[in-house]
């Protein structure tokens, strides 16, 4: 989308999505199958518009951003997006009334049926809102690019469709480099998404599994700014950055998992260790996303950063898609699912370590700049 219709119109078209798609949430009809359906249909909707979100960063650090800047640019970018999931940990315990036992609120012993709706509606039309606001004030101003190309890239032809995606099919270091990506960011994703139920068997409220969720995520944009911004003072540092963060995320992800098993490790299973393993494995994770993107885009370049990320993204989307199918049939106990996480991160920082890396994007700009 990017690629044809321009920055202006991809997010407009975006936006307009997400709202058409909040708003059918919100439809008052009392028929509960017809309201069924407007829900499932804002859901869809909201689904389409996601890959684009997700995918938009590198394309805008490059189009409106020096080489000194692209990679803050892109974890700004990138990053933000994540304080909405972190905002969905709080809004959810702290608003609607926990539907288990797990919950310290003193709300939930006085709820009913009635008010957890109300509670529920009152959400969806909050959301209406701050997605009317964004669309409004993007239809008001948001230009596709600057007046001058920041870079040699930014201005550089790209690739097509066809041979773009032959050049990452045919590829194998970025093969590499998104399974390497794919495989731990969609088991995470799949886990977090799921975390209350994780941690409900021992018994930690949703209150603290959202705080969790809360923190994880915004230590994670913190330190991927900082992260990014290191790697725009350093230049050919991606590599190395993901060798910590990833070896950060696998000694977290096995501390974690071996807490939970403390009838076995007989390690002490506290509020604090549960905190901190998760809350470590969070930032580590989602710190190394914008790493990621940006290296994504310099290994396959002159491919398009749209399509580059949304292949990746999709890779992502398909392995959480199939850890959430096995959860169906193997809810009972989790220790599988668990265990899930430290393995994805070892075989992600393996291969980054076989891993050849290379700046073409960068080349270009100090050479021709030059």
């Amino acid at each position: 989308c990017f690629f044809i219709l321009g920055l202006r119109v991809t997010v407009l078209l975006t936006s307009s999505l997400m709202v058409l798609g909040a708003g059918l949430r919100c439809v008052p009809v009392s028929d509960l199958e017809i309201r069924k359906k407007l829900i499932h249909g804002g859901q869809l909707l909201n689904g389409l518009a996601g890959p684009t979100v997700m995918n938009a960063a590198p394309f805008l650090s490059t189009t409106w951003f020096s080489p000194d800047e692209r990679a803050t640019a892109t974890a700004i970018a990138s990053l933000l997006n994540y304080l909405g999931a972190a905002g969905a940990f709080l809004v959810g315990p702290l608003v609607v009334p926990s539907p288990n036992e797990t919950s310290h609120l003193p709300l939930v012993s006085q709820s009913n049926t009635e008010h957890v709706k109300d509670r529920i509606e009152a959400v969806l039309y909050a959301e209406f809102g701050m997605v009317s606001l964004i669309f409004s004030a993007a239809l008001a101003y948001f230009p596709s690019r600057p007046p001058f190309p920041p870079s040699v890239a930014a201005a550089s032809q790209r690739l097509s469709y066809r041979r773009s995606f032959c050049r990452l099919l045919s590829n194998f270091r970025f093969l590499m480099i998104a399974l390497a990506y794919a495989i731990p960011l969609g088991v995470f994703s799949g886990w977090s998404g799921v975390l209350d139920l994780i941690l409900t068997p021992i018994h930690v409220s949703q209150v603290d599994a959202g705080w969790i969720g809360f923190w994880s995520i915004v230590g994670g944009c913190v330190v991927g700014i900082a992260m990014a911004r290191f790697a725009d003072f350093i230049r050919g540092m991606l590599k190395f950055i993901l060798l910590l963060l990833l070896s950060g995320a696998t000694l977290a992800s096995t501390w974690f998992t071996l807490t939970c098993l403390t009838s076995v490790t007989h390690l002490p299973l506290t509020t604090a260790t549960l905190y901190t393993s998760c809350i470590l494995l969070g930032i580590f994770l989602n710190s190394s996303v914008p790493i990621f993107f940006e290296l994504f885009v310099e290994t396959v370049y002159p491919v398009p950063e749209g399509i580059t990320c949304g292949v990746v993204t999709f890779l992502s989307n398909v392995f959480m898609g199939v850890l959430l199918f096995f959860l169906t049939f193997y809810h009972t106990e989790f220790s599988w699912f668990n265990w899930c996480l430290p393995g994805s991160c070892l075989l992600s920082l393996l291969l980054i370590l076989c891993f050849r890396e290379s700046y073409d994007r960068l080349y270009l700009d100090v050479v021709v700049s030059v």
